[in-house]
């Protein structure tokens, strides 16, 4: 059996109010895949950023040994040294350098005290070709997606000859297609001796890639198992502290009349010329009603419904949209808000939410109107407000005095909810939901869309999962090269039977 090339004992870190790591003890064997699962909040990213020094020795209790010799990081140089890489979940690479210089940041190949350009590319075209990454080294990273992204960040930690690599929900961002590279990339890795953590919330792909399960909860460990004794439902049950009988609250939507529909909805690409992103769509819903749409990443879902939301995405769009049987026209996001349309994005560190700004502000920024008296905001109504869905959407916080950035993805999500919900709209456009924060979680965010249901709200929801729709959608469309492909009740529809027109008129479309 193999031995440990890692021993955290004892571990507890504090933050003010908040005990995030309490005696955490967690052991990983020498060329394995040690998996992490926990709810958002459980700890994982608090321990890894303690074992690579973010979180320096004497900002925490406990003890680290590495290789056999105990560790005392002072900050992230020093685990780096000794081989230990991490690559959080927020990718730390300067978009406006070239692939090489990303790869070589700090680590520069120089000399004579200069930048030896040749050997800096060819360096970097070999640690390309040994993550399966066909770029030229001179490339910009912002003109790679994400997928190659999250490569150029593993080619990098192999730079810095790792021993150890942890990664922080790699495949959270990525398609299907990605997170199958990536994966079967860490194998390669592992079967090179390179022991890999990861932090995963997609259970699928830890009980298909992971040899060793450790199970946070409340900051605390409960378990660490081999992969070959779990299930989802023994992960699920450790991480929650409950068997979670069913993944998707029972639901019967009481659907009433149409609210909304668009005809004939055509989008072309701001940036490609002549390239068309949406084509001829038709869509319809109906109060009370939760619609899915699923399509394969590119075919056009997000673009449908910025499109939608006010014109906030695309090009020469045509098209009609019906509210309540009348005409509309929504030419801003501001006449969408007014109209009841709410949107709620994919992107919501990014675009849904202001990271550094408090709860409050962040539930009562799209609709500061209702906040107003003479053009002055009553901050006694904003904090009112904003602690009424503090309590009724569950967000786990000590106030709505609490920064957003500081909450877990699961609670961000929640203010993103809050403040849509706010505009008080008729129709909610919500956009992966559920993505990158855990089951419990989940859970929560399927009750409140019920609930929003059982309001006689109409709810749109855009999710890569598959299951998830299947879930909670009464309907479901599907979306292929920007078309409408089919228009399937939750009865009659299968991963299979969806999948199949999710590709359907590919070929022709390519």
């Amino acid at each position: 059996m193999s031995e440990a090339i890692l021993r955290m004992r004892g571990i507890s870190k504090s933050f003010p109010g908040v005990k995030a790591l309490a005696d955490v003890n967690l052991e990983v064997l020498r060329g394995e895949i040690h998996a992490i699962c926990g709810e958002n909040g459980a700890g994982k990213s608090t321990l890894m950023k303690v074992l690579s020094g973010v979180y320096p020795y004497g900002d925490y209790e406990g003890e680290i040994t590495f290789d056999g010799e105990p560790c005392r990081f002072g900050g992230i140089r020093d685990s780096e040294h000794r081989g230990i890489v991490i690559i959080h979940q927020e990718l730390a690479l300067a978009s406006n350098l070239s692939i090489a210089e990303n790869i070589f940041l700090g680590n520069e190949q120089a000399t004579r005290g200069f930048i030896d350009w040749n050997k800096t590319n060819a360096a970097a075209d070999v640690l390309l070709r040994r993550v399966g990454l066909r770029e030229n080294p001179v490339t910009q990273v912002l003109d790679l997606g994400v997928g190659k992204q999250q490569l150029v960040e593993i080619a990098k930690a192999l730079s810095k000859e790792v021993r150890l690599l942890i990664l922080d929900e790699p495949t959270a961002a990525l398609n299907d297609e990605d997170s199958a590279h990536l994966l079967d990339l860490l194998r390669g890795l592992r079967d090179e001796g390179i022991t890999c953590v990861i932090i995963s919330h997609k259970l699928n792909e830890v009980l298909a890639i992971a040899d060793t399960v450790t199970i946070l909860r409340d900051g605390r460990t409960i378990s660490s198992t081999p992969v070959s004794d779990l299930t989802e439902d023994k992960i699920i049950s450790g991480m929650v502290g409950r068997d979670l009988d069913h993944r998707y609250p029972p639901h019967e939507s009481t659907v009433g009349e149409e609210i909304f529909r668009i005809e004939d909805w055509t989008v072309h690409s701001p940036t490609q010329h002549g390239r068309l992103l949406v084509d001829r769509a038709n869509l319809s819903l109906r109060r009370g009603e939760i619609v899915g749409l699923a399509g394969l990443m590119g075919a056009g879902r997000t673009e449908l419904a910025m499109s939608v939301f006010g014109r906030a995405y695309g090009a020469n769009i045509s098209g009609r949209i019906f509210k309540d049987g009348q005409e509309i026209r929504l030419r801003s996001v501001q006449e969408a808000i007014k109209h009841g349309i709410a949107y709620a994005t994919e992107d919501r560190k990014r675009y849904g939410l202001n990271l550094i700004e408090d709860i409050k502000r962040n539930i009562s920024a799209a609709a500061l109107g209702r906040l107003s008296r003479r053009g002055w905001v009553d901050d006694n109504e904003e904090y009112r407000v904003a602690d009424g869905y503090r309590t009724s959407m569950n967000i786990k916080a000590p106030s709505v005095s609490s920064i957003t950035g500081k909450l877990s993805g699961g609670n961000q999500q929640k203010v993103v909810l809050s403040k849509w919900i706010f505009t008080d709209p008729d129709v909610l456009i919500l956009d992966e939901p559920t993505r990158g924060i855990d089951v419990g979680a989940k859970y929560e965010i399927y009750t409140i869309i019920n609930s929003l249901a059982d309001q006689g709200k109409a709810v749109l929801v855009i999710s890569s999962e598959l299951p998830e729709l299947l879930g909670i959608c009464d309907r479901i469309y599907t979306l292929s090269a920007g078309r409408i492909t089919g228009e399937v009740p939750r009865a009659e529809a299968t991963q299979e039977g969806l999948m199949t027109l999710m590709t359907a008129g590919q070929e022709a479309g390519k």
